[in-house]
């Protein structure tokens, strides 16, 4: 009996803190790669709708000011967030360019902030708010972004919907980093529900499809611990 209880709030909660370290520290890296492809979307937007391309370099300009205090050194969330006389926060950018490709970034963005200062409905909301990104870059954000709802699902004990959002999160960037992470985040919710032979499959999938990973040798352990 006891092997079955391996995976449980700690195991889990230590797992969700992975995930975060990871994003922070690399997030300096993607935010790069995130706003170059907000300044393609918005000469994109701009070749489509030509009275629009304003609205969508201004609210270019207004996330870059979120994001460095997002980005900075000792992240300010509740700034990045609300913004003051010296700069936008993502907040502003949803309100006044919420149909833009920033706007729908901001969004996302503004789910973590919440998430960060322990407002889990808000956070739920702006994160499924956001829309998934297009193309490679995007496919990292996308996969971030089912990975943070699968992280409030689990802190509202909501097991079969984090499970759910593991799952998309896997399956929006299906690579050697991401991919494994959240499949062991998957397998330990799925302990915690108390669903074991699907933990496993789990477990033995980051094993089968991902030898290479990080991830790897835990999922053996965790999987012997089951059995």
């Amino acid at each position: 009996m006891a092997k079955q209880n391996i995976a449980e709030p700690e195991a889990l909660g230590e797992a969700m803190n992975k995930t975060e370290r990871f994003f922070e520290e690399n997030g300096r890296k993607m935010s790069y790669i995130f706003l170059g492809l907000l300044a393609l979307a918005a000469v994109i937007y701009g070749y489509r709708a030509l009275v629009s391309q304003p609205r969508a370099q201004k609210a270019a300009e207004l996330i870059a000011e979120a994001q460095a205090r997002f980005d900075a050194q000792t992240p300010d969330y509740a700034l990045a967030l609300n913004g003051d006389d010296n700069g936008a926060g993502f907040l502003d950018v949803i309100e006044q360019y919420g149909s833009t490709p920033s706007g729908n970034l901001a969004k996302h963005y503004a789910g973590i902030c919440y998430l960060k200062q322990g407002d889990l409905e808000q956070a739920a909301a702006l994160l499924a708010a956001f829309k998934p990104v297009k193309g490679l870059p995007g496919a990292i954000v996308n996969a971030q972004n089912y990975g943070l709802q699968g992280d409030v699902a689990v802190e509202r004990d909501d097991y079969k919907s984090a499970l759910s959002f593991y799952e998309q999160a896997v399956k929006a960037a299906d690579n050697n980093l991401t991919a494994p992470m959240y499949l062991r985040k998957a397998g330990l919710a799925a302990q915690a529900a108390g669903e074991n032979e699907r933990a496993a499959a789990y477990y033995q999938r980051i094993m089968d499809e991902y030898p290479a990973s990080m991830d790897a040798r835990d999922a053996e352990k965790l999987l012997g611990g089951i059995r």
